[in-house]
């Protein structure tokens, strides 16, 4: 019987699982996570495993307290079949649209060049919650969610809380808690007024299609399950603000990349986006459950045991990226990407399975702002802590990357990450 590894899942971090599959088998090695049976894979192979609908369901996979803070209860990602694919088309036709993407990118780029006007007269600014701010503002009104400028940043806080606290517990855990039901709440009773008529919701906009919505049983969504679907489209935007925030640790480590990123060409833009996802820790693993004894590569999985699919360790997976822990947005110029292959927010397809059909948005956003950031007449500070600790999930850079007008500091040395 092999042992309960939660404790060192929060002590280890983003290398437990990778650890564990070297102590134990390079692809596959069982464990027992939360009470239950698991095994941890990796590779193409495990990821086309994983999200075979044959193998892996997600009903009840999810554990409470990730519900309870980062995707909410009734989610999408609790559902498998039918109920699944009707609701993800729901998500597909507002996140996968190209005009749709492109009006969202037009919008938070113009929050961007003029909240950046602002940061060039501060004496600093941290970029991790400058760049949520000005993500949450864009990605709530392109939602077709009204808010106040004033009211953005103590959105921006409950956003950002919703993500930090869903793999820890103490103070950061019912931070998020408290924060999913105030928005849930404010966000539910929005619904209920735009079903009513009291309040009109932009055509084509995440607000009027979740409040349309009918599910698999021909039946409205909830008002609370529709709040829980729109804060599914507006917290995981809020959240390439730690892309962005990764993107400022890049260019201080590799400040000669500052200049090609700047110049905003397309394609290094998008490889620089893939390399940011690849290279950093965000999520650190997914998974669901098996709905029978299976087996994978030699290794039985027991009925209703846990399979979890290790994605940092993927992302890092020599003998898919040629020096794995090297920062190289150019391998990805001229290169397709398998769809099980780069897995920073899941693979498959988004548009049928479990993988993130935000992804393409968060592709084209961080292209978007990237260069944006490298083109600041602003500069990354070495009296600041830059170590990324990888016992945090999620991580992110300790000080939020704090930038300076260029003036006002003499450049020294970087500090590296951990």
């Amino acid at each position: 019987m092999r042992l309960e590894n939660s404790l060192a899942l929060l002590t280890k971090g983003y290398a437990w699982m990778p650890d564990l599959r070297r102590a134990r088998g390079r692809y596959a090695a069982r464990t027992r996570l939360g009470g239950l049976p698991a095994i941890a894979i990796q590779g193409p192979e495990a990821a086309r495993f994983l999200y075979d609908e044959r193998h892996v369901h997600r009903a009840h996979a999810i554990p409470e307290p990730v519900q309870g803070t980062l995707f909410g209860k009734g989610a999408v990602h609790t559902l498998d079949g039918e109920a699944h694919r009707v609701r993800k088309a729901m998500f597909v036709s507002v996140l996968m649209d190209g005009d749709r993407i492109a009006d969202l990118v037009e919008q938070a780029c113009a929050d961007w060049d003029a909240a950046a006007r602002g940061w060039q007269d501060r004496p600093q600014v941290v970029l991790f919650e400058e760049s949520a701010q000005v993500i949450a503002g864009a990605v709530t009104r392109w939602a077709g969610v009204p808010v106040e400028q004033d009211e953005v940043p103590a959105l921006t806080r409950d956003l950002l809380a919703m993500v930090d606290g869903f793999a820890t517990g103490g103070p950061r855990h019912w931070r998020a808690r408290r924060a999913r039901g105030r928005r849930q709440r404010q966000l539910a009773h929005l619904v209920q007024r735009v079903r009513a008529g009291e309040v009109r919701a932009p055509a084509g906009s995440a607000l009027a299609v979740v409040a349309a919505h009918r599910d698999a049983d021909g039946q409205p969504l909830d008002p609370r399950v529709a709040a829980v679907e729109l804060l599914n489209v507006i917290r995981p935007t809020t959240a390439v603000a730690w892309f962005t925030t990764f993107s400022g640790h890049a260019l201080a480590r590799w400040p000669e990349y500052r200049p090609r990123l700047a110049a905003a060409d397309p394609a290094f833009a998008e490889a620089w986006a893939h390399e940011v996802r690849r290279f950093y820790p965000f999520a650190p693993f997914i998974g669901g459950r098996a709905p029978r004894r299976l087996e994978f590569r030699g290794q039985t999985i027991p009925r209703h045991s846990m399979v979890l699919l290790d994605l940092f360790g993927q992302n890092h997976d020599p003998d898919l990226w040629e020096d794995p822990y090297a920062f190289r947005p150019e391998r990805f110029l001229g290169r397709g990407i398998g769809e099980f292959e780069l897995v920073p927010q899941g693979g498959g397809d988004p548009r049928t399975n479990h993988r993130c059909p935000g992804e393409q948005l968060t592709v084209a956003l961080l292209a978007a702002l990237a260069p944006r950031l490298a083109r600041l007449p602003l500069d990354i500070p070495a009296d600041q802590d830059l170590t990324i600790s990888l016992r945090r999930i999620p991580a992110r850079p300790a000080s939020g990357v704090v930038l300076r007008p260029a003036a006002l500091w003499r450049p020294a040395a970087v500090v590296p990450t951990s």
